[in-house]
C-alpha cells in the first residue's frame, strides 16, 4: 500500500525575521541570568602558579572573608566542623587531603585553626585552593 505525500520542500527564499527574533531573545535571555542571584558564597581566591595538587580522596572547606565556616553548603562553627570532618573521614579508607578555600583577605591565623580542626579530626595533610593565573587574565570577573 502506498501512503500519499503531502509535505513538499520550501523552494522560496528564507525570512531573515524568525532567526532575528530568536537572536534578540536570547540576547536578553543572557543579559538578564546576570542579573539572576547566584547564591553560595562569594569568596576571591588567591592567584599562583604551578602548586602541587593530590591524588589522594579531598574534602573541602571554605573560608569566606568574615572568617566564617562552610562545609557541605553548610555555616559551621569550629566544633561543629570538627564532628563534621571525624565522621567524614571514617567513610573514606584512607585518610582524605583537606582543601581549604580560603578568600585572600582570611589572616593566615584563621588558616591556622581550620588546619588544626582539621587535625584534630584526624586529617593531616591541608591544602590552599588556589585560583591560575592565566585563568584570572583570561576574563575572570573582577569583584
Amino acid at each position: 500500500m502506498k501512503f500519499p505525500r503531502n509535505a513538499r520542500i520550501s523552494r522560496g527564499k528564507l525570512d531573515v525575521a524568525p532567526f532575528a527574533s530568536v537572536l534578540f531573545l536570547l540576547a536578553i535571555f543572557v543579559m538578564l541570568t546576570s542579573l539572576v542571584y547566584t547564591p553560595g558564597v562569594r569568596l576571591e581566591l588567591p592567584l599562583a602558579d604551578e602548586l602541587p595538587g593530590t591524588d589522594r580522596p579531598t574534602v573541602a572547606v571554605a573560608v569566606d572573608a568574615g572568617g566564617r565556616l562552610y562545609f557541605e553548603n553548610k555555616l559551621m562553627t569550629d566544633a561543629e566542623l570538627t564532628r563534621r570532618l571525624k565522621e567524614v573521614v571514617d567513610e573514606f579508607r584512607e585518610k582524605p587531603t583537606l582543601i581549604v578555600q580560603a578568600d585572600k583577605r582570611v589572616p593566615y591565623g584563621r588558616l591556622i585553626d581550620v588546619t588544626l580542626l582539621a587535625r584534630q579530626a584526624g586529617i593531616s595533610q591541608a591544602l590552599l585552593a588556589t585560583l591560575p593565573r592565566a585563568l584570572a587574565a583570561s576574563g575572570q570577573p573582577k569583584r
